[in-house]
Formats: structure tokens, C-alpha cells, sequence
């Protein structure tokens, strides 16, 4: 769990509004694109374009001030994409993905918002989304919380094996603490191999979990009451 692993190597843009409206489940793995079996790496953020992606805001959340409309909760220029945090939201690849070696960056804001003004900053990263768009769509997160990176979160009742210990629901607890000060750029690499998923914090493996219940779906990014910066989001194929 604690060792090193070696891994080689604000232009809003039109992208789907989708409140309320989900996508369909998948009916099993072999309609998920399979990035090792492929080949190639796929760049899911495009520098000034979401068109790769859905948003779905939560339609129980009202908007913090008049300005805040759902299209502009996340933005892209120049391959950053800027996302508020004002509204609970997911930014969800249309496509399904397995069998990846995702990599991305990211950075805090300054901004948070009620009802998480006065706590840590938090977001992250659902890998397998299966089923309808919701908040939060059945997966199994990679966290991206201030302290808390790389934490396991088991959504919608999916299953997962950390060390011995079975969970449906529920949390793992990363180890160490990989994570830079608030401000400095941090990158986050999510191994999805089967039913296996790793979690690498700036070079470290902070969580390794087996038998997941999901194996492949879309992937989303949160927006959760904080203001957090990603970029250079990449699937690459799994070096075995």
C-alpha cells in the first residue's frame, strides 16, 4: 500500500445540458471501450471543447446567485477546465471506458459555496458509472477531498476488496497522505484493469481494491461545493 509505483509516461463550450435526463445502463462490459485492447490513448479534455461530455446538475440544488446557470459550472480554455463548485454537478463522458490507466491534474480553487462553505474542499473522480445520471451515479470514486485523496468511495452500493476487507458502500481510507499544499498542482493516476482498480497520488499508491463489483462504465468529475482546477485528462493503454 505505502510503496512507490513508476508509471510512465474561460471559454464556455457547448456541451449537453442533462438535468434529469439519464443515460442508459450498460448492459454488460463489451460496450465499454477497451483502451489496453486498443492501443491508443484517448484525451478526454479537448483544449476549448466538453463536446466528449454531459453535465448533469442536481435539480434539487438552487442556484447560489442569479449568474449561476448549469452551463457555466464547468468551462474549458486552453485545456483547463475550470469547475466552480457552485451547484452539485457531474461532468459524465458520453463514452464508457474499461481497462484504462487514467491520468489527469489537479488544483484547488479559492471559491467554496453553501452547503460546504465552511468545511474542506471536495470533489473526485467516478470511475464504471453505470445506469441513469444522478447525484452521485453508481461507481466507485477516486476522492479528491483536501486530506482525503485517494480514498475509495463505494457508490450506489458497489462492492469492493481492500487488504482482506469487502465492502458494499462504504469507504476506504487511503495511506499515506500523498497530497500537495492547496494551490500547488497534484496528479491523480487511476489503474482500472478488470476488476482491480489503483489508486496513485503524485507517484505514491495510496489504495489498491479487488473484486469490484463494476468493471467498466463513463467516468465523471464531481462539482461539490469548492472550486477545483483539472487538466491534461488522459486514458492511456495498462502497461502489463
Amino acid at each position: 500500500m505505502n510503496s512507490l509505483m513508476n508509471l510512465p509516461g474561460r471559454l464556455a463550450a457547448s456541451a449537453l445540458l442533462a438535468i434529469g435526463l439519464g443515460m442508459p445502463a450498460l448492459a454488460d462490459d463489451d460496450e465499454a471501450i477497451d483502451v489496453t485492447e486498443g492501443g491508443e490513448q484517448i484525451v478526454l479534455l479537448q483544449d476549448d471543447s466538453l463536446d466528449n461530455w454531459a453535465i448533469h446538475v442536481d435539480p434539487r440544488t438552487e442556484p447560489y446567485s442569479p449568474e449561476s446557470k448549469a452551463e457555466g459550472i464547468f468551462t474549458v480554455e486552453d485545456g483547463l477546465l475550470d469547475v466552480t463548485g457552485e451547484r452539485f454537478a457531474c461532468l459524465t463522458t458520453r463514452e464508457a471506458y474499461k481497462n484504462y490507466h487514467l491520468v489527469l491534474e489537479f488544483k484547488w480553487g479559492e471559491k467554496k459555496w453553501a452547503p460546504r462553505a465552511d468545511v474542506i474542499r471536495d470533489s473526485g473522480i467516478l470511475m464504471h458509472c453505470v445506469g441513469p445520471d444522478k447525484i452521485w451515479t453508481t461507481s466507485i470514486e477516486c476522492q479528491i477531498q483536501e486530506g482525503d485523496c485517494g480514498d475509495f468511495f463505494m457508490v450506489g452500493n458497489t462492492t469492493l476488496t481492500v487488504d482482506g476487507e469487502t465492502k458494499t458502500g462504504g469507504r476506504f481510507i487511503k495511506s499515506p497522505d500523498a497530497e500537495k499544499p492547496n494551490g500547488e498542482w497534484n496528479t491523480i493516476e487511476v489503474i482500472c484493469d478488470g476488476d482491480r482498480i489503483t489508486n496513485i497520488v503524485n507517484g505514491t499508491v495510496v489504495n489498491d481494491g479487488t473484486g469490484a463489483s463494476v468493471t467498466a462504465g463513463r467516468i465523471a468529475l464531481q462539482s461539490e461545493g469548492a472550486e477545483v482546477f483539472y487538466r491534461n485528462v488522459i486514458l492511456k493503454p495498462i502497461e502489463r
